[in-house]
């Protein structure tokens, strides 16, 4: 693996994260304090660069703007990137921007339009903090995949934390890509990830493939993309899941 930078992350954020989280090489939870060591943490680590914006600016400038026959939302979100998101080398400004685009994403009142029941409010807040962490990794232009942390694999990573068994584990990746087919959500998603400097893609078919999302900027190489993922995921994968803990006998 190569890891460019070895200074340890730390942010505080404005709600506690579960400290199982630590289950996880490389990362500590300390309620609303995550450090972040990315030698341990990443299973590739080449670049501490991202694209990021505003999000108080997503909110008041993009958020309620509607496409047109003219504009459609990509576009929007687009000529919004183009003109208000810069380069960070802080990836506490990445985790930070991250979770206020997931807290407005994976907020309780979408609950009742899930056609999920057995989806709670918690489960929520598990999507939150994952797709947080999620933000860290990285897809170049040319599709090359830069950084990939064990959140890459959704599902995998969220059955470690928080126990979750795997049909509940697919059911919450079904929530986390569901903007795919719901286009009111879809529409909300390509906003709000232009704090993020891009758009959210997956790997993935669906829950059983686990190639998991990240956020890729507008013009990147997806087939230079599907290739990359295809060469590393399933060792990875195997390795996010060794750190499951066994339910006692």
């Amino acid at each position: 693996m190569t890891t460019i930078d070895t200074t340890a992350i730390t942010v505080e954020l404005p709600q506690a994260f579960d400290e199982r989280w630590s289950r996880l090489p490389g990362i500590q939870v300390d309620g609303r304090r995550i450090t972040i060591n990315p030698a341990q943490y990443f299973f590739r680590f080449e670049s501490n660069t991202w694209l990021v914006a505003d999000w108080e600016l997503v909110k008041s400038q993009l958020l309620d703007v509607a496409e047109t026959t003219e504009s459609a939302v990509e576009q929007l979100a687009l000529d919004f990137i183009k003109a208000h998101a810069e380069s960070t080398s802080d990836p506490t400004r990445v985790l930070s921007t991250a979770y206020e685009v997931y807290a407005y994403l994976f907020r309780d009142e979408h609950l009742a339009g899930l056609g999920l029941p057995q989806i709670t409010a918690e489960h929520l807040r598990m999507l939150r903090e994952a797709a947080t962490l999620m933000a860290l990794n990285k897809v170049e232009l040319d599709g090359h995949i830069s950084n990939v942390g064990p959140c890459w694999f959704f599902p995998a990573a969220t059955s470690v934390v928080f126990d979750l068994d795997d049909e509940m584990g697919g059911m919450l990746d079904e929530v986390y890509h569901g903007g795919w087919f719901n286009e009111h959500r879809r529409i909300e998603s390509i906003k709000a990830h232009a704090a993020l400097g891009g758009r959210l893609v997956h790997g993935c078919q669906s829950v059983p493939d686990q190639s998991g999302g990240v956020v890729a900027p507008y013009g990147a190489s997806m087939t230079a993309f599907r290739d990359d993922l295809a060469a590393f995921k399933a060792g990875w994968i195997e390795q996010v899941y060794a750190h499951r803990v066994s339910p006692a006998a």
